[in-house]
């Protein structure tokens, strides 16, 4: 099952005991903050769980796959997330 945006918020109010339009508001605050970071091509570094990062990607060759046919592909960014060691023994299950 994936964690939702209202999984967090839940659980923000069940375990902190703020009342869910206050969870509801720093959830949202939290990921817009993320976001606009992440818009200005900065990184997002959580402490004992990752960051996520800003990549470039270059133009490229690419096909259609439906009719073979050789197009190119415009540049872009794309954010990737890299773990933290924390993060990864605990999925590992060595934490």
């Amino acid at each position: 099952m994936a964690l939702t945006k209202d999984h967090l918020m839940t659980s923000i109010h069940k375990k902190l005991g703020l009342p869910k339009s206050k969870s509801v508001k720093l959830v949202e605050s939290l990921l817009e903050t993320m976001k606009m970071k992440l818009e200005l091509g900065e990184d997002v570094l959580i402490s004992r769980f990752g960051k996520f990062c800003v990549k470039s990607k270059s133009a490229r060759r690419g096909r259609n796959p439906a009719t073979g046919e050789d197009l190119m592909l415009g540049s872009k960014r794309i954010v990737t997330f890299k773990c933290s060691p924390v993060l990864r023994d605990k999925v590992n299950g060595e934490g």
